[in-house]
């Protein structure tokens, strides 16, 4: 039997190293396109089945990740996740044509779906609230980074070598994240089965999925109005129809009771509102690098980077902040400060030195790092240990949603402030730009009324226990 140190010291690397390949694989495509489909013979725009069937696969797989790892055990159920992710990636890097790679994406999304909610579980599981607070710390970075440098690395790859490259160079990857979810992964189950909630599964999974897909392609010529209105509707009639029965069913497949827990509900429900604003960033910034300063994509990567730094360097601060000033104050100033960054940017043109964008990339990293961190902790402040399970697939279940709203709202604030300008006009674009920034940034600081309902002493079995302990002992990471 494995040590419970020895669990501790490698559960958040295995965890962060399975949430990075998933996150960054729903990125990492995208600048990859245009090669790929000269190399499958097909236009580009005939490709974004390729995009939206990872994000499919998310909305499909993550509601029934936590009745599966209760059933068969939190180290199976990561086992095969991460089996059929990586299966999945060789398959796309053989891919023939693109019915074969879309398939093999959607096979993808499934694996990456059970990642997330299963080892953010066995996280909770294993860590008394003292430690969390650490670990979730050590597991939220590659959730940050992933995005921010998926469009880099992509277009490095295809750059430099084949657009299959991008695939299989998670094989290796998979390969030792295998290994070590034998040899150090807990295995958790529930003390009771219960059963699969198969009319729930239909309804919400189907929901997510239409209302997912609507807000991925957002904005497209190819979906008209009537249609993007028809599908919106019939997704709000699924959800609404999956709402009424898992008020009435016995064994939900979500149970949403749980939003009762007041720490909980806020935690969930003021990210999903935060990711409205925060979302459209990587939807906005690389319009203003390239369109509106005029520099190459490859500019505008390296520009992204700073972030991810900065995400990073907060693991160090992100502790002592909490259990000095508690979760309510650090999310209400927090949250304000993530609104003015993001103004920040509407300041931002051709003349403005490379060190001040480089500034205000490293600001918005460590803030948006912070947030992330405490409201992922602040969740399981008050969920008893044996509604961990529910409690993560509700989270990770919301957190896709928002991911989606979030890039439909930077699509929808570029699209609108852009109008007819020509993308050759810098000047013109950056002031369409800037009055995107200014609308997220407006947005981002109305999502902090949702913390202002947090108490004083709400989270402080995490952040004061956290601060306890690091004067005690080191946990190990």
């Amino acid at each position: 039997m494995t040590p419970a140190s020895t669990i501790k010291r490698y559960l958040p690397w295995l965890v962060a190293t399975a949430l990075f390949m998933e996150q960054l694989d729903a990125t990492i495509v995208n600048t990859a396109i245009p090669s790929i489909a000269a190399s499958l013979g097909v236009t580009p725009l005939s490709l974004k089945s390729v995009v939206t069937s990872y994000i499919l696969g998310l909305a499909v797989g993550i509601p029934v990740s936590g009745w599966m790892a209760d059933r068969f055990g939190t180290r199976r159920v990561f086992f095969i996740a991460i089996s059929i992710f990586t299966l999945a990636s060789v398959l796309c890097g053989l891919s023939l044509n693109a019915q074969m790679m879309t398939a093999a994406r959607l096979l993808q999304g499934l694996g990456g779906a059970m990642m997330m909610p299963v080892g953010r579980l066995a996280i909770v599981r294993t860590f008394p609230k003292n430690e969390l607070l650490g670990a979730m710390n050590f597991v939220i970075i590659p959730a940050l980074i992933g995005p921010l440098l998926g469009p880099t690395v992509g277009g490095l790859i295809v750059h430099w070598t084949s657009w299959r490259a991008i695939f299989f160079v998670n094989v290796p990857v998979g390969l030792v994240a295998l290994y070590f979810v034998w040899r150090h992964m807990p295995d958790y189950q529930a003390d009771q089965r219960r059963p699969l909630d198969i009319p729930g599964l239909i309804l919400f999974s189907s929901g997510t999925a239409i209302l997912s897909w609507v807000l991925e392609v957002f904005g497209e010529h190819t979906l008209d109005g009537l249609t993007a209105a028809l599908l919106l509707a019939l997704s709000a009639a699924l959800l609404g129809a999956y709402y009424w029965h898992a008020c009435h069913a016995k064994h939900p497949l979500l149970r949403l009771t749980l939003l009762k827990v007041r720490t909980y509900r806020i935690a969930v429900l003021g990210g999903f509102l935060t990711r409205l604003g925060v979302g459209g960033l990587p939807f906005l910034l690389p319009l203003l690098y390239q369109l509106g300063l005029g520099r190459p994509a490859w500019q505008s990567g390296l520009l992204m980077m700073p972030s991810a730094a900065a995400a990073m360097g907060m693991k160090l601060f992100a502790p002592k902040l909490l259990a000095r000033y508690g979760y309510r104050q650090v999310l209400l100033v927090n949250t304000v400060c993530i609104g003015v960054t993001i103004a920040l940017f509407t300041l931002v043109g051709a003349a403005t030195p490379l060190y001040v964008i480089v500034a205000i990339s490293l600001l918005l990293g460590f803030f948006n790092s912070l947030q992330f961190s405490s409201m992922n902790t602040l969740a399981y402040a008050d969920v008893e240990p044996a509604d961990s399970s529910m409690a993560s697939t509700i989270s990770s279940s919301f957190q896709q949603l928002s991911m989606s709203f979030g890039l439909a709202a930077g699509s929808i604030v570029t699209a609108w402030f852009l109008g007819g300008v020509a993308q050759t006009d810098h000047v013109q674009v950056t002031r369409a730009l800037h009055h995107g920034f200014a609308t997220l940034a407006a947005l981002t600081v109305i999502s902090a009324f949702v913390f202002w309902r947090l108490r004083r002493n709400d989270g402080d079995s995490i952040s004061r226990g956290q601060a306890q302990a690091q004067e005690a002992e080191p946990v190990a990471q």
